[in-house]
């Protein structure tokens, strides 16, 4: 982080927030005090888009009791705005929502006492921890691509029910070699900032678990090879000589799972559900966005985006680690010890 550029934003945030802020970035954040919490997520800051951001807040009389800057680095700057004031949260994340899209940045609100790291972890895998829907691909290679990534996209947007559609798509893929899935897990492109926010949750003594609807072969790869996961729940694949038969070993790990399946792994840990978060893209993944004290729809779908409690568009997967009140000194600590 450049001083200098830390210097010029906490400047224009202590003008626009009328709030006092270091001259350097702080070894850690302010102690969360206020009920809420606004984090702003943008490439740029721009002084008329925070004006605007000053301005709603003021119309809505959330008063802005606490500013930290969380980033100030090229392409991403996060500011945490503690706010003061009575919102149904709901209605305050739509027009939030609203608002950013029309100020080139994001605006993340959560409930204050959430700003702080979770004992677990919960995550969706496709299109969240990878950069692929892996039923898809392995579509693509058996000549059914298109099929099968309509029905996938169906499901998706929740248009399809999600177990009719996972045992149609299974079927079309009867034939496909075990041989051939070998070849596809080494090639599955990991989401930026995965790997960077599983090793920093580790860090920080959370648990991690991956909740897929796609398959246990890929998620355990992952595991062994690039992300630090400790619990795995995905679908198991049917074999019969070497070659998937179209089958399906129930119990499907659809949405409702999901959120069995995050309520069983937080039992089992003696865990309240205030100390859990769940991060996916996809609307089977809204059960499980909907509990606990965070449900961060990732880079998501417009329904998705439009009923989680919260959401991050344009930045990387570690992006979610402001959502702790982390800022990037105690970030890159946690990192370097884990790295020792």
């Amino acid at each position: 982080m450049d001083a200098a550029n830390y210097a010029s934003l906490a400047a224009l945030c202590q003008r626009v927030f009328a709030q006092h802020l270091p001259e350097a970035m702080p070894d850690c954040p302010a102690a969360v005090s206020a009920p809420w919490c606004l984090t702003l997520l943008t490439g740029q800051v721009r002084e008329p888009s925070l004006q605007a951001l000053q301005a709603f807040l003021d119309g809505q009389q959330w008063r802005v009791v606490g500013v930290d800057i969380l980033a100030c680095r090229a392409a991403c700057c996060a500011i945490r705005l503690q706010l003061d004031g009575e919102l149904a949260f709901d209605d305050a994340r739509r027009a939030l929502l609203a608002l950013a899209d029309g100020l080139d940045m994001e605006l993340i609100l959560q409930p204050g006492g959430t700003q702080r790291a979770p004992r677990l972890a919960c995550f969706d895998m496709d299109s969240t921890l990878i950069q692929a829907e892996v039923i898809d691909e392995l579509a693509k290679i058996a000549g059914v691509g298109d099929q099968v990534a309509e029905i996938t996209l169906s499901a998706m947007r929740g248009e399809l029910d999600f177990q009719q559609s996972f045992r149609k798509r299974m079927g079309l893929l009867q034939g496909f070699t075990e041989a051939s899935l070998a070849d596809i897990a080494p090639q599955l492109p990991i989401m930026p900032g995965a790997p960077r926010l599983l090793r920093a949750l580790r860090a920080l003594g959370c648990k991690t678990a991956i909740l897929s609807g796609g398959f246990t072969y890929f998620a355990n790869y992952l595991k062994d090879n690039h992300l630090a996961v400790d619990v795995i729940h995905a679908n198991q694949l049917e074999f019969d000589g070497g070659a998937l038969t179209g089958g399906v070993i129930d119990p499907i790990v659809d949405g409702a799972r999901k959120a069995h399946l995050l309520q069983e792994i937080a039992e089992e840990m003696h865990l309240s559900l205030e100390q859990v978060i769940a991060v996916g893209d996809g609307a089977n993944d809204l059960p499980m966005l909907a509990l606990g004290a965070l449900g961060i729809a990732f880079h998501a779908k417009p329904k998705v985006r439009a009923e989680a409690p919260q959401a991050i568009d344009g930045f990387e997967l570690d992006a979610a680690l402001y959502l702790f009140g982390l800022n990037d000194r105690q970030i890159d600590a946690l990192l370097d010890d884990a790295a020792q």
